[in-house]
């Protein structure tokens, strides 16, 4: 089940990897915000990994704020750990905050169910789009545009809602931490 547009984007305060930055949903008030689920060895994210740091970019220069979040459990995935999410953030030149979910309270809040997984929130923090990237994935031989965001973004600044109609991400499950007995 996908979060229902119009609901408020959760409230977060994770720390960057990179940067060891406390990043609060409070930094980015009165913007547009992307939040990405998003982690190192999930084949779909690795996919389209060299163009999130170009749309982050551009997203900065157009007032959006961008957070990468990983939320997979290290113990079971040592390559979403927070060293190494850092190697991958800097080797990728992505210069959006990748934060560390070490509890996965915040997966948990946003509902996010796959890596990778999309939110687009407008000014007022309210979600207006969660969906794919675009229709690329590994091996369908479709280029990796980031078009489905894009235009949500493009609606999004331009004071319109994006499109009604909006495919849901596909990728990894979030690598969920078993449950105490």
């Amino acid at each position: 089940m996908m979060t229902a547009l119009g609901t408020r984007c959760p409230p977060f305060a994770l720390v960057d990897v990179v940067s060891s930055r406390r990043v609060r949903l409070a930094d980015f008030a009165g913007q547009p915000l992307l939040v990405m689920f998003i982690c190192n060895h999930c084949p779909y994210v690795v996919h389209i990994q060299s163009a999130l740091g170009p749309l982050a970019d551009d997203l900065a220069k157009r007032g959006v704020g961008v957070v990468g979040i990983c939320s997979n459990d290290p113990t079971t995935h040592p390559a979403d750990g927070p060293e190494p999410m850092a190697r991958t953030a800097k080797a990728q030149g992505w210069t959006f905050p990748y934060l560390h979910d070490s509890d996965q309270s915040v997966a948990r809040a946003f509902d996010a169910a796959c890596t990778p997984d999309f939110f687009l929130y407008d000014a007022a923090h309210d979600l207006v789009y969660r969906g794919q990237f675009c229709p690329s994935r590994p091996g369908n031989g479709i280029p990796v545009t980031g078009s489905d965001l894009s235009a949500a973004v493009d609606a999004v600044l331009a004071g319109r809602a994006p499109q009604a109609r909006q495919l849901p991400s596909i990728g990894c499950n979030i690598k969920w931490r078993a449950s105490s007995p």
